[in-house]
């Protein structure tokens, strides 16, 4: 299993922007939560920067946010800190992924990875986690989920939405602390009360993601196959993760369709599209870094298993 991979490194070097995103993790086969394990600990937070400056301006331009939008909140959200890949020396065992998560807020992100001056951040290095350990890096979640008649669901992102409105995405959102009664670290310390939060933690992960899918295209549950886990992408710009899952709905799009007209969560969204692989494969240029990075994956995944 690769762990890395940018989209073009002769893009890299003839576009003064970063590339659009940057493959952290790759799963071609899909892993399912038996195969996936969470370090949730304080040691994976945000380090505050050396820069006393640039630390006092997250909360000058969460300030400044909120005098134009009072109704901004200050969300607690699990932090990517990195990851680990443990391939198993017994064929009859299967690939495990540990996941590093600490906790942050919707404020550090807004002050760090969404800051004009979002680079200054940054600390060269090739390990991605320490070249991100002063960004804030909510860990955010995507589905590429295919219908019955073999089609894709892809979203039109509203333009009330404060991140990249009218473009197209895969339904999303954040796997969510709260869900798991999680505030801080009040229970770091105790090995077995660490091991019961890391094991829900990570049941988050994939429930999270069921969630989202419900909450935003309207379909029952009950529909939806069991999610598999297929990487994760970074957004280039402002240097965003996004955990990245496959699953099926056994709906066909006309089905669908009618039940996004009374789907949960509207707000975020305004057109559904039910699309082909190829048809995907031309709106992905026109996603956020982070979705065009899980369409890669997608691809990568369709291209690894046959059946898909």
């Amino acid at each position: 299993m690769e762990k890395s991979e940018q989209v073009s490194d002769a893009e890299a070097i003839t576009n003064p922007y970063p590339p659009p995103y940057k493959l952290l993790l790759k799963c071609p086969f899909g892993l399912s939560p038996s195969q996936v394990f969470v370090d949730f600990s304080s040691t994976h937070d945000r380090i505050p920067h050396s820069d006393l400056n640039l630390e006092e301006s997250i909360l000058e331009i969460w300030d400044q946010r909120l005098q134009q939008k009072p109704s901004l909140f200050n969300g607690t959200k699990f932090r990517y800190g990195g990851h680990a890949v443990h391939d198993m020396d017994d064929p009859n065992q299967h690939t495990v992924v540990s996941l590093n998560l600490g906790l942050t807020d919707y404020r550090t992100f807004v002050g760090t990875n969404l800051s004009s001056s979002w680079e200054k951040f940054l600390v060269p290095s090739e390990d991605d986690s320490k070249r991100c350990q002063h960004t804030s890096n909510p860990l955010g979640n995507g589905a590429v989920v295919e219908t019955a008649d073999r089609n894709i669901l892809v979203l039109q992102r509203s333009h009330n939405v404060g991140e990249f409105p009218g473009y197209f995405v895969f339904p999303g959102g954040h796997p969510e602390p709260g869900e798991v009664g999680i505030s801080s670290h009040q229970h770091e310390g105790s090995m077995s009360e660490s091991a019961v939060i890391n094991r829900k933690v990570s049941q988050e992960m994939f429930d999270s993601i069921i969630r989202e899918v419900v909450e935003e295209i309207g379909v029952p549950a009950s529909s939806l196959s069991n999610a598999v886990l297929i990487g994760i992408s970074q957004r280039g710009l402002n240097v965003r993760p996004t955990a990245f899952f496959h699953m099926k709905c056994n709906l066909e799009s006309k089905e669908i369709h009618q039940l996004y007209s009374s789907a949960q969560d509207g707000y975020e969204s305004t057109q559904l599209y039910t699309v082909s692989r190829s048809e995907l494969e031309k709106m992905a240029a026109k996603m956020p870094g982070c979705h065009w990075g899980g369409f890669a994956l997608y691809d990568l995944v369709s291209k690894t298993v046959k059946d898909i």
